[in-house]
């Protein structure tokens, strides 16, 4: 009986073993991916009311972690029984993200794209939360493609192994880009009020510990905005680079075609592209509904 329990104990040992180890060669592929993941989701979560903040990064994670329990069975499935999916699904993800890329370019270079919180202008309560609800929304979709790309990268890296050791670690680089992603946003996000708590301490300490802890709290209430800003354009670059590499690693021809470009911009390039035609087509598609 003892024997039998030691040898069930190895056995779980090895698997936490196995599952440690292939984490880290799953999260070493999708390192670049949760970057941008981090830039579009952090900038798709700010620009809200400082009251509704949290309440705003929290209802957004919660779909984060609905969207990986719908994907992640789902991935598996497809791995095993209709493979030949996993590409177009992929293709689809990368027309939307580039379309929303492309209609962020195109909000800059006509002026129509302020950055204000999600409150501003609104007095009712309820148009508020519509406003905020509208936003949630759109993240959670933005999030749902990323995390299809994250996931299937992460399936792709151990897919000589056993379906349990996938499933532990396809799971847990999900749960694991849910929290880094969110947790880093909502710090972010509250950069002020932090920088309020320093300023408000500074009055009760003395000497060059009063004036750091003053300078720091109007650094950080200053760099707010900037930060926001800076996210903004980064999430933007990010859903362009990230949707045009689901084309340019997906289709051969492109790949080829734009091979002499660096990686980077090749990608870039193919999210201008695609992004740019759709929206073009959805700007055509409006005005012929109009007349």
């Amino acid at each position: 009986m003892a024997g039998g329990i030691l040898a069930l104990l190895d056995d779980v040992a090895m698997l936490l073993d196995d599952t440690a180890a292939m984490s880290k060669v799953a999260a070493k592929k999708t390192a670049a991916l949760l970057g941008d993941d981090l830039a579009v989701n952090a900038e798709k979560a700010t620009g809200f009311h400082a009251s509704r903040e949290l309440p705003v990064i929290w209802a957004i994670t919660k779909g984060a972690l609905i969207n990986k329990i719908i994907i992640l069975p789902v991935a598996f499935l497809l791995s095993a029984f209709l493979p030949w999916l996993i590409v177009p699904i992929l293709l689809l993800g990368g027309a939307y993200l580039s379309y929303e890329g492309a209609e962020k370019v195109y909000e800059w270079l006509t002026h129509k794209h302020v950055t204000k919180p999600a409150a501003s202008g609104l007095s009712e309560k309820q148009d508020i939360l519509n406003s905020e609800s509208a936003k949630i929304k759109s993240a959670i979709r933005t999030d749902f493609i990323l995390s299809i790309e994250i996931i299937i990268i992460s399936l792709d890296a151990v897919m000589e192994q056993s379906i349990l050791i996938q499933i532990m670690v396809v799971s847990l680089i999900a749960l694991l880009a849910t929290a880094a992603v969110y947790g880093v946003v909502a710090l972010l996000v509250r950069m002020d009020d932090v920088g309020l708590h320093l300023i408000a301490r500074a009055k009760f300490l003395q000497g060059f510990r009063a004036k750091f802890s003053e300078n720091t709290g109007e650094l950080l209430i200053n760099a707010l905005p900037k930060v926001i800003h800076l996210l903004g354009i980064i999430g933007t670059i990010a859903m362009l680079l990230v949707g045009g590499g689901m084309f340019v690693h997906n289709i051969d021809m492109l790949h080829q075609i734009l091979s002499f470009f660096p990686a980077l911009l090749a990608d870039l390039v193919m999210g201008l592209i695609v992004g740019m035609t759709l929206f073009g087509i959805m700007k055509m598609v409006k005005l012929a509904k109009i007349s």
